[in-house]
């Protein structure tokens, strides 16, 4: 028999279930949660609350879903400080410093590149990330690519490959494109979900990004970009003409490419998620993205970590919540939603039966309602405004993923 647990006296419980309460937040108040086995299996008043096998009392502390993480680069070695020292004494970001993480990668063993990636991960547990994402990029040879792949599906949710993450050094780039939208994707595809692709000057231009998404589509995989950047490029529109799950970064847009982005959710298809990617704007100094007008004008928003070793050393969820809600214009609603629900429309996740990288059907995420993935998030706060409210202070009380505790 499954074992159940309830977690009553929820002070503000966010939801994102619209039946459970009111605006895009859903909060309740006192309330409680049961779980059985890996899914949630009853929402409402504390005082209503059905009996289970255990108890955990929230002491009136807020509960919200786990993170949802759906933009990192996990599987690398190496270290970029002194790229990071440059920037900040004024040195312009550019892609070309990919290379350098490429060739510490190369260099490493499977168990050390496995080693950093549990490593990682661990410390976005103890942040309340329950869902990630990770992509290859850092390998850029066949052989270095699947096996990254293959690490990176022992510990994530989703494994994108993003073999058109940069042109190698030395490598001519006509062939290098040849490569991974013809031998590289064929022997990678088996072990991915999803294909990305840096579009981008420094990396791929407009015309190789849609030759690299009409070869995920003939593989059948799902497909996401990085755009819009460095500067403003044909990102965005290759991404919603060819119906990509995401386009991430989009620091420079124009109002048709906003106008593009929102109208992709009108009628039945569903559109393309805007991720927005805080920590990184501010640790390359570009401008964040335009969070506000994106949601204002309809568009569906994610907020992810860009968790790398170059242009934003961290997974934390927290600080991307707090800086999207300071100095994003974003509500403390808002931004939660995007880091949560948000990230799992962008995964492909927020629905019953997607598949994990072993090939497991997993209920919807994102979400506190019943049947969906017990993944919660109790913060050492009275409510969610607290992640801005205190801004970079350990609210991180307790997490649970699949039901299972885990911090």
């Amino acid at each position: 028999m499954t074992a159940s647990i309830v977690i009553d006296n929820i002070g503000e419980l966010t939801t994102h279930d619209p039946e459970l309460g009111a605006g895009i937040g859903s909060r309740m108040r006192d309330a409680a949660v049961v779980v059985e086995g890996e899914r949630i299996a009853w929402v409402g008043a504390s005082a209503a609350a059905p009996a289970a096998d255990t108890r955990v009392d929230a002491a009136g502390r807020a509960l919200l879903p786990g993170w949802v993480d759906s933009h990192t680069h996990l599987v690398f070695a190496g270290d970029r400080t002194a790229e990071f020292e440059a920037r900040m004494a004024g040195e312009a970001y550019a892609a070309g410093g990919i290379n350098v993480t490429v060739e510490a990668t190369r260099a490493a063993s499977d168990a050390e590149l496995e080693a950093n990636l549990t490593r990682l991960v661990a410390e976005a547990r103890r942040g309340g990330t329950t869902t990630l994402e990770t992509k290859t990029g850092y390998g850029l040879t066949t052989p270095d690519e699947v096996r990254a792949a293959h690490i990176a599906g022992r510990h994530a949710d989703a494994v994108t490959f993003l073999g058109a993450h940069v042109v190698p050094a030395g490598s001519d780039p006509d062939a290098y494109l040849d490569l991974v939208t013809g031998p590289m994707l064929d022997e990678i595809a088996p072990f991915v979900s999803a294909v990305d692709v840096f579009c981008e000057e420094g990396a791929f231009d407009g015309e190789a990004t849609a030759r690299v998404l009409a070869a995920a589509r003939a593989h059948g995989l799902s497909t996401r970009v990085h755009g819009n950047q460095l500067g403003h490029g044909p990102g965005v529109q290759l991404a919603v003409e060819s119906g990509a799950l995401s386009v991430d970064h989009v620091g420079f847009l124009d109002d048709a490419d906003i106008a593009a982005l929102a109208g992709s959710w009108r009628g039945e298809a569903r559109g393309t998620v805007a991720t927005v990617l805080p920590a990184c704007d501010l640790s390359t100094r570009m401008p964040l993205a335009p969070a506000r007008q994106l949601l204002g004008a309809g568009a569906v928003v994610a907020i992810a970590s860009n968790a790398n070793p170059g242009t934003s050393y961290t997974s934390s969820m927290a600080f991307c919540v707090a800086t999207a809600v300071l100095q994003m214009g974003l509500s403390v609603e808002e931004a939660v939603h995007a880091a949560t629900r948000g990230g799992a429309i962008a995964l492909g996740m927020a629905e019953d039966g997607w598949y994990d990288p072993r090939g497991v059907a997993h209920p919807r995420i994102g979400v506190i309602s019943p049947g969906a993935r017990a993944d919660l998030h109790l913060l050492d706060a009275p409510s969610v405004t607290h992640l801005a409210y205190r801004p970079g202070m350990p609210l991180t009380a307790a997490v649970w993923r699949a039901g299972g505790r885990v911090v």
